[in-house]
């Protein structure tokens, strides 16, 4: 029997036992778990837990947290990697802490200079914790034309990509609402082809995206986001939002978790899933980790 005619031949017995009052079973296929394909991480911002940098990654491994993404250029290189190796929790990314104020879209050849020098220093330092990632916001759409901020950013975050290569540390381009390569303020159906065709545009495997989860359910269905970017996505970040809720709790928003779920399994996404919410202290950050769990299939 072929997939295909298993497939119908389940599907039809489990219809047949919902008729005559008996409990649907679903094959397991058709809710889509992704336990064992991803890897509960979170933002260092979020975690309020008191304490070192050791006590506080420890808290998150025992919650049930696979990972932290830590801030660079700033970051305590030494510190950190004494924390990792006392909690065996690992630094899986960074997020370059200066991507929002010193742009590589400014229209100042000074400041997209600054905005390289901190890339490259993000690239070292995750690098030197272990990480593998660094979450990059590739500009604004405010600096200039569509045109003339793909022009600049590609440009200057190109001439990081050897040194990317040389470390082993992915440049990871997140989708967030900085009015380039989807209309902010315009429909719910908008496609991800213009992020895939900028991520194409470096020709390298040292650049893929951070899919932010939530943030793209504004301008359109995360779940058909994911099948266009498909491999180029090396990481996922987590939220919620809603038409009438706005930023949501994970799993309280408009996005249609399940499909997600379909979808990334179709893609074959196997990594680390990175929290931005609020954070807090344990209690908080158990909630999180919970709420994670859930939208995924991970339990």
């Amino acid at each position: 029997m072929n997939r295909r005619d298993f497939l119908s031949t389940t599907t039809a017995a489990a219809g047949a036992l919902a008729v005559c009052g008996a409990p649907t079973i679903l094959a397991a296929e058709e809710t889509w778990p992704l336990k064992g394909r991803i890897y509960k991480s979170l933002k260092i911002g979020m975690v309020k837990v008191p304490g070192s940098l050791t006590e506080k990654l420890q808290a998150l491994k025992e919650l049930g947290y696979r990972g932290v993404e830590m801030d660079s250029p700033g970051m305590d290189v030494e510190a950190t990697r004494q924390a990792v190796a006392a909690s065996g929790l690992a630094v899986d990314g960074t997020v370059c802490s200066t991507h929002w104020g010193i742009r590589h879209s400014d229209k100042n050849p000074e400041t997209r200079a600054k905005a390289l020098a901190d890339l490259k220093t993000a690239l070292r330092d995750t690098k030197a914790v272990g990480g593998h990632t660094v979450l990059l916001v590739v500009g604004s759409g405010d600096d200039g034309t569509e045109a003339e901020v793909w022009e600049r950013s590609v440009a200057n975050i190109r001439q990081a990509l050897p040194l990317a290569a040389e470390l082993g540390v992915v440049i990871a381009v997140e989708n967030v609402w900085n009015k380039f390569l989807y209309a902010h303020d315009g429909p719910a159906d908008q496609t991800a082809e213009k992020l895939a065709k900028y991520v194409d545009e470096f020709k390298s495997p040292w650049l893929g995206v951070q899919f932010d989860l939530g943030n793209h359910q504004k301008y359109g269905s995360p779940a058909a986001w994911v099948r266009t970017l498909g491999r180029r996505i090396v990481k996922l970040d987590v939220k919620d939002w809603g038409r009438k809720a706005g930023w949501a709790k994970i799993g309280e928003g408009d996005v249609d978790w399940p499909e997600v779920r379909r979808a990334l399994h179709d893609i074959g996404y196997i990594g680390y899933a990175a929290a931005e919410v609020g954070g807090g202290d344990r209690d908080v950050l158990r909630e999180v980790s919970q709420q994670m769990d859930r939208v995924f299939g991970l339990v």
